[in-house]
């Protein structure tokens, strides 16, 4: 019995962090055992906000090594670059014609580019939902794992395939969002300002290239209060935020002694901070290790690439095959 279809992609932008690791790479790790995965770096995407390409290279294959060394099989999953796919391009040509201006217009994420960046309002980041659109179509996934602010693209997506249907026939199924729910850890910024990000804020972010005495540092700095005075008393968010990272690093004993010592408003956050630093730096090292000597074995990642390549070519040219025959266009 065939495999359903997952898809999800990677912006080659900055280091991988804590949260993307147990907000996607963690879950892409348990979904290649159970789906038929496509997971790709989105390089075309990174275009609509980093236009020069100097360092490109260098990016893709720094998210390809970060995501290997945290345990994505190439034997399992399908991980490709996304301009190797030119199936994708032809596809987000057709999905266009579909796409209107006013409902681009009104996407959340452009309004917020365009806040960000009004010198740089370029078509791509326009019709950033239907490439994104494409990506998903081009191998006829089912399932998509998406963050709430990606949840209206992928209603997008949705739309553009029930448009493509009622004009040409059934041909292209419609994906729906997907997560292991029950095992998300929401990982916020040190700094208690938002989730940890690639570019913004990176003193209060924890990446995996991060070395051992940059994540002491980081995590010396996080921000903390004078400690609980009432027993009972909730923790602020930003003081779950360092509990949350120590359940997901240190051992249980660990753990239940500074719960405890919180309970009883004993807590010394520098001991905490102390401790959690050393096991954060036990969790991160090998996959920092490991991503180095990945990233420094160019045959090795063009091999992965191409392998990569060849499967996501051969799904796609099967979607624009069926794409072309419904559009009464000539079958190559």
């Amino acid at each position: 019995m065939a495999k359903e279809i997952v898809v999800s992609g990677i912006r080659p932008t900055g280091y991988l962090h804590l949260g993307n690791y147990f907000g996607a790479v963690r879950n892409y790790i348990r979904m290649q055992d159970e789906y038929d995965c496509y997971f790709f770096v989105a390089d075309w995407h990174s275009l609509t906000t980093h236009p020069d390409t100097k360092s490109l290279q260098e990016s893709v294959h720094r998210v390809i090594a970060e995501n290997i060394a945290c345990g994505l099989d190439t034997n399992k999953a399908c991980f490709y670059v996304q301009s190797d796919i030119p199936e994708i391009a032809e596809l987000y040509l057709y999905l266009n014609m579909m796409a209107y201006k006013g409902e681009l217009e009104r996407t959340p994420t452009f309004k917020d580019k365009v806040r960000q960046h009004p010198e740089n309002v370029n078509a791509g980041l326009l019709t950033y939902p239907v490439l994104q659109a494409a990506d998903i179509l081009i191998h006829r996934a089912l399932k998509v794992p998406v963050g709430k602010d990606q949840e209206q693209h992928l209603e997008m997506a949705r739309n553009f395939a029930i448009r493509f249907n009622n004009w040409y026939g059934e041909v292209l199924p419609l994906p729906y969002a997907f997560n292991y729910g029950d095992s998300l850890t929401k990982i916020l910024s040190l700094d208690g300002n938002g989730k940890m990000s690639k570019s913004a804020n990176q003193m209060a972010t924890i990446y995996l290239n991060d070395d051992d005495d940059m994540i002491r540092k980081k995590i010396m700095k996080a921000k903390t209060d004078n400690g609980p005075t009432e027993k009972g008393t909730p923790k602020p968010d930003y003081i779950q935020n360092l509990f949350s990272l120590l359940e997901i690093t240190s051992r249980f004993d660990v753990i239940t002694k500074f719960e405890d010592d919180y309970d009883d408003c004993t807590i010394r956050y520098g001991d905490l901070k102390k401790q959690l630093a050393e096991d954060m730096i036990a969790f991160i090292k090998p996959i920092r290790e490991k991503a180095n000597a990945i990233q420094n074995d160019k045959d090795y990642l063009s091999k992965v690439i191409k392998t990569g390549a060849d499967k996501a070519r051969a799904s796609a040219a099967e979607t624009l095959k069926l794409v072309r025959k419904a559009m009464s266009f000539n079958i190559i």
